[in-house]
């Protein structure tokens, strides 16, 4: 009988760890494809109405990468988490990228609010 429950304690450790590295993996790939829906929103502008080729390119691969991985991430988060915090990280990413080409201003508010939007994500993140 020890040797039986031994064994079962060993697969259930097996299990947990196999279920934590998906979880940290389902992390891992929302947020790549937070980063990728900032490829996309910046090749849709790039693309200026569809008539540029390779921002065209870009705004499809990115938007399929970027529709992949939150499909993969909300395997294993939920929909509401996943979905607030990958628009969260386009936005930011988006925004800073505007500010540091130059085509968004930069404010000490707007800035004061892009650090509270990642915090905000964070904090969901941990509640998670």
């Amino acid at each position: 009988a020890n040797g039986a429950g031994s064994l079962t304690t060993v697969k259930y450790q097996e299990r947990a760890k196999t279920c934590h590295w998906r979880h940290v993996m389902a992390w891992i790939v929302l947020v790549l494809s937070g980063i990728c829906e900032a490829v996309w929103a910046v090749a849709l502008d790039k693309s200026q109405g569809f008539t540029k080729i390779i921002p065209v390119i870009v705004f499809f691969c990115g938007l399929a990468a970027s529709m992949a991985g939150l499909s993969y991430a909300m395997r294993s988060i939920s929909v509401g988490a996943a979905y607030v915090i990958w628009v969260g990280i386009g936005a930011a990413i988006t925004v800073v990228y505007g500010m540091v080409v130059g085509e968004e201003s930069v404010s000490v508010l707007k800035i004061l609010c892009l650090i509270g939007m990642v915090a905000c994500i964070a904090g969901l993140k941990l509640a998670n």
